[in-house]
């Protein structure tokens, strides 16, 4: 009895000891690639792509293996990650088929009311930065007002795109609207075809119509045609920018050099604030596609274009520890890597395939609640701090950041809002066995597909779909005119939901059924009865990526320049630089 008091009280007094250990203020580096799936790292099984900065990450920290994005595209996920909140809660989840931003001149965005964590921490006296991609939207109404920014949302300062790499940033192959795009080059061309004509039955005399109503007619179809093509024929000059802080510097993007003048934006921000406490968020524009790779690594890799383009971002994922080292931050810095989502399967480029691999998990990028989609890399370093080799098996959520980075950094989160994430420093630092969540909830768009129940108790994680993206017949692809699976629609509906068990089916490969699962509809009724509950917590809020919100609008189009005569390059690096 008196043994088991004393162990309790030097285990007690060895986690007091070790929570001594936690400088106050760290520095945090936060880096998130985009598209990269679960399988495309070394760390998590890949054996055939070069990892080993990733991968020493994950060796030296803590690595989790259920790392759960809160939405399987771009900007819901980033909204989720920087607000600690499900995108529905903040109007930046979809009603339409745009699920995410489409424009940069788009007036929709993270509402300026969004508390996010750069913000949080800013208060705290941090140096808070952003490198690389945004896709939270610029300006509400005005070219200047700004109001969705990044230095709106806590970041001292932002290098980097407002938007997202498009196809269209690096070759002619549309990718925005490309069903939109030809609905109007039909319509352009049965008026021009009525106009011709209308035209000769006027010339031979066969339509008594007066020229003043053709020529009416044929101002109307210019007009139209200018409408339409002054946004989606210019999809490259209006979406592809650089900006630093509230100036677009490069006015179309020369891919070529993206990749040096985002690290070196990146290392110089360090190199700055070394001296302070920051916060660094570093918004990789790998693996994304066109995948623009440096001649350096063009070639490397066994998985072309798209292996080399992660080999490349390892390689920049390995320049940002080196500085750390360099400069003795190592012990007083907290890094993170994890991608957005998961991989884009069915991207491609004529017939190359320019998308990733989700390893064992269905599905992928904008395939709702697959597992593939929403399940990616998700590393914890901190030496000193955190304990190396350390693998959690438990689920965990981008949404969790949020709440982890500003108690870290001495602030409080708010409590004037749902936060929907959980501080992971006691698990990550083995204090408490279990995650902070009992059920998770998957969204497309505004729709929840799915919802998962972890039973602390047993282990078990049930995983309920209600509905799911329609697929080609022995295939994981859907059959769309749009680049992604979509979120309403042509969807298969599930009543009694599919259930799946993901501690024994990680792969979703094998529903269960009341035949074959004893529990199976108390387990459906325990998730009903939460999804339920969840949905009392969601209040409305303005609609961020539907309609008007989401289309192009020439008032708020940043521009170096101008307007529309926008152009600029930004200044060129030296020949050996990095």
């Amino acid at each position: 009895m008196y043994i088991n008091y004393w162990l309790r009280v030097l285990v007690l007094c060895l986690s007091f000891q070790t929570s001594l250990e936690i400088p106050t203020k760290p520095n945090i580096v936060l880096i998130l690639a985009d598209d990269l799936g679960i399988g495309d790292v070394g760390c998590y099984g890949n054996t055939t792509l070069r990892t080993p900065n990733i991968d020493r990450l994950a060796r030296e920290g803590v690595r989790l293996t259920q790392h759960l994005a809160a939405a399987s595209v771009c900007t819901p996920s980033r909204a989720a990650f920087l607000t600690g909140r499900y995108p529905i809660r903040s109007g930046m989840a979809s009603e339409t088929e745009a699920q995410v931003l489409l424009w940069t001149a788009a007036s929709g965005g993270l509402p300026p009311n969004e508390t996010t964590f750069a913000k949080i921490l800013q208060r705290q006296g941090y140096a808070t930065g952003l490198v690389g991609k945004w896709h939270l939207g610029v300006s509400c109404e005005t070219r200047g007002d700004h109001c969705h920014h990044p230095l709106n949302h806590g970041f001292d300062y932002f290098y980097g795109m407002p938007l997202t790499l498009l196809l269209d940033c690096g070759t002619r192959h549309s990718q925005i609207c490309r069903a939109q795009r030809a609905e109007h080059w039909f319509y352009t061309r049965m008026l021009s075809l009525l106009l011709l004509l209308l035209t000769l039955g006027k010339l031979v005399r066969i339509l008594p119509i007066p020229w003043k109503v053709i020529t009416c007619f044929a101002v109307c179809v210019l007009l139209y045609f200018i409408s339409w093509y002054s946004s989606y024929g210019c999809l490259r000059h209006w979406n592809c920018i650089l900006m630093r802080n509230h100036q677009a510097c490069e006015q179309s993007m020369a891919l070529e050099r993206t990749t040096h003048l985002i690290l070196r934006e990146a290392l110089s921000f360090i190199e700055r604030n070394k001296q302070r406490p920051f916060l660094f968020f570093l918004s990789l524009l790998q693996v994304h596609a066109p995948l623009p790779t440096t001649d350096n690594f063009l070639g490397r890799s066994r998985h072309g274009l798209y292996g080399d383009n992660v080999e490349e971002m390892d390689w920049i994922v390995g320049k940002v520890l080196d500085i750390l080292d360099r400069e003795g931050l190592t012990k007083d810095t907290l890094v993170y890597f994890a991608s957005d989502h998961g991989a884009f399967l069915e991207a491609s480029l004529e017939d190359t395939l320019l998308g990733g691999w989700n390893g064992i998990y269905k599905g992928g990028k904008g395939m709702g609640g697959w597992e593939g989609g929403i399940r990616v890399p998700g590393i914890f370093w901190w030496p000193g701090v955190l304990p190396a080799g350390r693998v959690i098996d438990e689920p965990t959520s981008l949404m969790d950041v949020y709440p982890t980075v500003v108690q870290l950094g001495g602030g409080q989160v708010p409590r004037d809002r749902v936060i929907d994430g959980r501080d992971l420093m006691p698990l990550l630092r083995g204090h408490v066995p279990h995650s902070g969540h009992e059920f998770l909830f998957h969204y497309c768009g505004s729709r929840m597909h799915a919802a998962r129940w972890y039973q602390r108790e047993s282990g078990q994680i049930w995983k309920a779909h209600f509905e799911t993206p329609t697929f080609l017949e022995g295939s994981v692809s859907c059959y769309v005119d749009s680049a992604m699976c979509p979120c309403y629609g042509s969807m298969t509906r599930h009543d009694p939901p599919l259930l799946f068990e993901l501690s024994a089916d990680p792969s979703e490969a094998k529903p269960l059924s009341p035949s074959s699962e004893p529990s199976f509809h108390a387990v459906v009724s325990r998730i009903k009865e939460a999804t339920q509950e969840h949905r009392k917590t969601l209040t409305p809020v303005p609609q961020q990526l539907s309609g008007s919100s989401n289309t192009w609008n020439p008032w708020p189009q940043p521009c170096c320049g101008t307007f529309p005569f926008c152009s600029c390059q930004e200044s060129p690096l030296p020949h050996a630089e990095l």
